[in-house]
C-alpha cells in the first residue's frame, strides 16, 4: 500500500477577511496544501500557533497590533523551526532583504500568481528559501555595496519609526504604538534624519513616496 504524503498545513495571518478567504479557496484546489487556521492580527497569530499542527506560517507584515519585523522576531524566538513566508503588498525590492535577515524563509508579493504562491509554500515547507531571482541576487551581492538606498542603512527599529513618520504619525502616537517614550522616538527621528541626510519630516515623506515604500 502506497503511503499518502502528509499535507502541508498552513495558517494564514492577514487582517483582510476577503483576502484570507480567497487564498484559502485557492489552496483548497491543491492536493497537498491545507489551511488549518486563520489569524486576523499578530496577537491572534501568536495565540493560535501552539494549538495548530503547522508546516508554514503565511503572514502579511502590515496588520493591527504586533506586526512586521517585531512579530517575525518573536516568531523566530518562540517557533525557531517553523518556516515563515511573508506575503505583502509592499515592493519586494525594498523589504525582502530586511525580512530575510530577520529570519523569514520566504518573501512574496500579493500580486504574485497562485502558482507562484503554491511554489513558495512548498519550497519553505521543505526547508528551503523562496525569493524572486532579483532578490536572490540582491541577497548574494548587495549587502556590502555602498551605493544602496539610504533607507537600507537604518536599523530595524529606525526603519519602523521612519515608515510611521512617513505615514504621518506623530512622535507621541508612535511612542504609544511601540510602547516607547516620546524622548526615545525623538532620538530615533534624529538618527533617521542624520542617516537619511535630511532635515525635516516632509523630506522623509517625499522620499518614501518617491521610492514606493508606502502602500
Amino acid at each position: 500500500m502506497v503511503k499518502t504524503k502528509e499535507k502541508i498545513k498552513v495558517i494564514i495571518a492577514d487582517d483582510h477577511p476577503l483576502f484570507r478567504r480567497g487564498l484559502k479557496n485557492a489552496f483548497s484546489e491543491t492536493p497537498d496544501i491545507e489551511v488549518v487556521a486563520e489569524a486576523e492580527n499578530g496577537d491572534d497569530l501568536l495565540k493560535k500557533i501552539p494549538d495548530s499542527n503547522l508546516s508554514v506560517i503565511l503572514m502579511d507584515v502590515a496588520m493591527p497590533g504586533k506586526t512586521g519585523l517585531d512579530l517575525l522576531k518573536q516568531l523566530r524566538d518562540e517557533q525557531p523551526k517553523l518556516p515563515v513566508l511573508v506575503l505583502t503588498v509592499y515592493p519586494e525590492e525594498h523589504y525582502a532583504v530586511r525580512y530575510f535577515k530577520a529570519g523569514a524563509s520566504g518573501f512574496i508579493t500579493k500580486e504574485s500568481s497562485t502558482d507562484q504562491i503554491y511554489a513558495a509554500v512548498r519550497k519553505v515547507a521543505s526547508g528551503g528559501k523562496f525569493a524572486s531571482p532579483e532578490i536572490t541576487e540582491k541577497l548574494a551581492f548587495d549587502f556590502g555595496k555602498s551605493d544602496r538606498p539610504l533607507h537600507e542603512n537604518l536599523s530595524d527599529r529606525e526603519h519602523q519609526v521612519f515608515m510611521m513618520l512617513a505615514e504621518g504619525e506623530s512622535p507621541t502616537d508612535i511612542g504609544k504604538i511601540l510602547s516607547l517614550s516620546v524622548k526615545t522616538i525623538s532620538t530615533h527621528r534624529s538618527r533617521i534624519l542624520d542617516k537619511m541626510q535630511m532635515k525635516k519630516n516632509a523630506e522623509l515623506i517625499h522620499y518614501a513616496i518617491s521610492h514606493r515604500l508606502l502602500q
